[in-house]
């Protein structure tokens, strides 16, 4: 047979199994994902381009003349230094934040998951009793499968979203360590 008709048919057969709340599920890792995805393509294509234009403007600014009275430009570059670190910051950890409430939103809905399948099951023992242990079964796995899913698929983004803030943070420290003001070497002496 198709093995795509075989694949959709395996992931039917596992949402029925698990319940509704598999929906809700799937559309917070799709999400979350479709996030981590986005700050992936970011952190390496795009981030490497900011940092080289906030370089060009740091250069841009230090080689700009002193005030009209002689005066150092120290505070003026300070504020331009903090500006340009702040909104690469911005764009360097956009939506990290997000990814990881997205991780801890997918544990939750696996608990709804588990309270869902055992109303299930309880309101299988009031009309059968305990004897159909057949029927009680389909609760029982819709108590269960929405955990492990929610779990899961936490557990898929957990390594991603501390890989990308350590990444985010390692090139804003490299970043913040090449705009060093000029003075800044000789103010802090030997």
């Amino acid at each position: 047979m198709n093995p795509l008709v075989d694949a959709w048919a395996t992931i039917r057969a596992f949402l029925e199994l698990g319940g509704p709340v598999l929906y809700a599920i799937g559309a917070v890792a799709a999400m979350m994902w479709a996030l981590i995805l986005e700050r992936l393509w970011h952190l390496l294509r795009v981030l490497p381009q900011d940092v080289g234009a906030a370089r060009d403007e740091w250069r841009a600014e230090a080689a700009a003349p002193a005030g009209a009275a002689g005066e150092p430009r120290t505070w003026f570059a300070l504020n331009v230094r903090a500006a340009i670190l702040s909104r690469v910051g911005q764009s360097a950890r956009r939506n990290l934040s997000l990814i990881e409430t997205l991780m801890q939103v997918l544990p939750l809905l696996g608990l709804l998951g588990t309270v869902w399948g055992m109303v299930r099951v309880f309101d299988v023992m009031t009309v059968f009793g305990t004897g159909n242990a057949r029927v009680m079964a389909s609760g029982v796995s819709q108590a269960t499968v929405p955990t492990m899913a929610g779990l899961v698929a936490a557990l898929s983004g957990l390594c991603f979203a501390y890989w990308l803030r350590q990444r985010a943070n390692r090139v804003l420290g490299e970043l913040e360590g090449e705009l060093a003001l000029p003075d800044d070497a000789e103010s802090r002496g030997p």
